[in-house]
């Protein structure tokens, strides 16, 4: 199909979900109208762009209507020449920006982020590399305008992180973040090295979006939740309280903690948020296994067993390996000045989903 009747198909598009969120029945129907609301938000610039582009066509023919006209005066061909090329020069801008916003749309995009760290190979070093990523992040979040909140978090005595996980609020969150799924590999000598040998270590990171739980399919007979005493709050309270939660779900065999709120009902919330992220994640992959033959892009693919990143602190330069991109400012990457490599991923993502299709 022609890339223009693809963005007419999509302007119709947009019109149907506008008469379909006004139809009492998907009103009524949470699941649905959120779906719908999701859609018709992502095609929105599209339409909005289409109908500049409209406009800036409508110019060029009628200039070009002008210079037809052998009687033109001097002055008004002057004038319609100019009118000609600046609505030339409009059309092509215009329509290099409909190609990019007609770039399949990861559904995922806007939405809050469950982030999880767990230590990997290297010991106590790969946990203190643990808590130099958790801090990377937390520090990235602020940078971006977003918010962090901590769910779980089990610390090892010499301040590393055996597993923590964090939820990122703010609006495009995932699209930001997808790209940090995987194993990520630092190479420096330990702090628990005594003869100055650099150590290779591993944390893995899984990037989940964040879901409601209308978009999964969760009976709550097959939850079981536990309380515990906190181990997050310290003082007295951490003997006196016994507000954090454990929640087990049968059919999947997922467990999660919850510890970091006072309130028993604020970490059985935030469980529950887990869950609902665990199992839609859980869901897509399954999806994605069953499409055959498929090109998988090697960023944004979530592959968890894939080391995608190496932190090399004697050369002090970051590697990420499936852009080949590296950048030898370690020490403010891993405080948080990460935009120039997210950037790059999702430039390198974008090029990649714009092969093959046509230009003006």
């Amino acid at each position: 199909m022609p890339l223009i009747d693809k963005i007419r198909s999509a302007v119709d598009r947009h019109r149907e979900i506008e008469r379909q969120m006004s139809l009492p029945d998907v009103a009524a129907d949470p699941k649905r109208l959120t779906e719908l609301g999701r859609e018709y938000k992502r095609l929105t610039p599209l339409v909005g762009a289409f109908s500049r582009y409209e406009d800036a066509c409508r110019a060029c023919a009628e200039a070009e209507e002008l210079l037809a006209d052998p009687s033109l005066d001097p002055g008004m061909r002057a004038l319609a020449e100019e009118e000609l090329q600046t609505g030339t020069e409009s059309r092509r801008t215009l329509y290099e920006e409909l190609r990019l916003l007609l770039i399949p749309h990861d559904p995922n995009d806007d939405r809050n982020v469950v982030i999880e760290l767990r230590q990997g190979a290297g010991g106590e070093e790969a946990a203190l590399f643990a808590q130099d990523l958790y801090r990377m992040y937390t520090m990235f979040a602020a940078k971006e305008g977003f918010r962090t909140e901590l769910a779980d978090l089990n610390p090892t005595e010499l301040g590393g992180i055996k597993q923590a996980v964090f939820l990122v609020s703010g609006e495009g969150a995932y699209a930001r973040f997808k790209y940090e799924s995987g194993v990520h590999r630092v190479q420096r000598i330990p702090v628990t090295e005594s003869n100055g040998k650099i150590q290779t270590s591993t944390v893995t990171v899984a990037v989940l979006p964040e879901v409601g739980a209308v978009e999964v399919e969760v009976n709550p007979a097959d939850i079981h939740f536990e309380s515990c005493k906190s181990s997050g709050a310290g003082g007295q309270h951490i003997n006196k309280t016994e507000s954090a939660v454990r929640l087990y779900h049968k059919p999947s065999g997922i467990v999660i903690e919850c510890d970091q709120e006072r309130s028993q009902l604020m970490n059985k919330e935030k469980a529950l948020k887990l869950l609902y992220a665990k199992l839609y994640d859980q869901k897509q992959r399954e999806q994605n296994e069953k499409i055959a033959g498929e090109r998988r892009l090697q960023v944004g693919t979530g592959d968890r067993s894939e080391k995608i990143r190496t932190y090399n602190f004697p050369q002090s330069r970051v590697t990420d390996h499936r852009i080949n991109k590296t950048l030898y400012s370690l020490a403010s990457f891993l405080n948080g000045d990460m935009a120039e490599m997210i950037d790059e991923l999702t430039a390198f993502e974008t090029a990649e989903r714009l092969k093959g299709e046509e230009t003006i």
